[in-house]
């Protein structure tokens, strides 16, 4: 039988995508504030924690991608969407005995190796000064968010670990890269380096919900197989048999970013 997968903030640019990919495989709803004219829509308020408890009734998986997810977002609006919105996820998944959480973290949760050479040159495209046998960062690397949105997203990682230990709750934590309306990564050194494609994202995001029950709790780096890379994706290549088809190029051109995209 299918399973039951809630996507929240199902109408957005990750969430069109995910339900486009995965509605012939699972049997998808959305958590949303505005219905979608394409799959079944529940609306609700993820800040309103009585608002979406009915939403999760029979659900198996819920996709969390729901919150404020401008990157310099002000702090009253990431205390009400990105930290009071995850405890209401999850509760609302408890509540409802839900088997898993997949929750749409940020590489913004270790962002501030951004600043640390030799991470910074690729953020900034100097490749030539990159050192051949650099390594990738893992998820071993130590929480150093580069903004309050990057530490709701640490501490959206945080709760789903108390959930997961107290409550039985598995939550598998994918740190998403930069997905672009176009799928097209190739006008910035920051885009090279995060770009997550459409059907890279639809695949791993597949691979989290259909992991077998006994990973309670992991976090996983997730970007195509990119050629520059401050984030290491073996991880997720080993525990989740994540095989991504798309790499970004080695050059990019630079144009203008549209708000679809920031």
């Amino acid at each position: 039988m299918k399973k039951n997968i809630l996507i929240t903030g199902g109408s957005g640019l990750v969430g069109n995508i995910l339900v486009n990919n995965l509605k012939q495989k699972f049997n998808v709803k959305i958590l949303d504030k505005k219905k979608s004219l394409d799959i079944e829509t529940f609306i609700g308020d993820i800040n309103d924690l009585q608002s979406i408890i009915p939403a999760f009734e029979n659900i198996d998986t819920v996709v969390h991608l729901a919150g404020d997810r401008r990157v310099y977002g002000e702090w009253e609006s990431v205390i009400e969407n990105n930290i009071n919105g995850v405890y209401n996820i999850y509760e609302s998944a408890k509540i409802n005995n839900l088997s898993r959480v997949v929750f749409a973290s940020s590489q913004h949760a270790t962002g501030a190796n951004y600043e640390i050479e030799p991470y910074s040159f690729i953020d900034k495209g100097n490749y030539n000064k990159v050192p051949n046998d650099y390594i990738p960062l893992d998820e071993s690397t130590r929480i150093r968010p580069d903004s309050y949105y990057g530490a709701s997203k640490a501490f959206g990682e945080a709760l789903g670990s108390y959930y997961s230990d107290y409550f039985n709750l598995s939550t598998i934590n994918l740190r998403i890269g930069w997905v672009i309306s176009d799928d097209d990564p190739s006008f910035s050194p920051a885009s090279l380096n995060l770009w997550l494609s459409h059907r890279d994202l639809s695949q791993i995001v597949e691979k989290s919900i259909n992991a077998p029950k006994n990973i309670k709790y992991e976090t996983f780096y997730a970007t195509s197989d990119n050629y520059w890379k401050i984030w290491s994706i073996d991880k997720a290549k080993k525990i989740l048999n994540y095989k991504p088809e798309d790499s970004a190029p080695k050059n990019f051109k630079e144009r203008e970013i549209r708000d679809a995209d920031k």
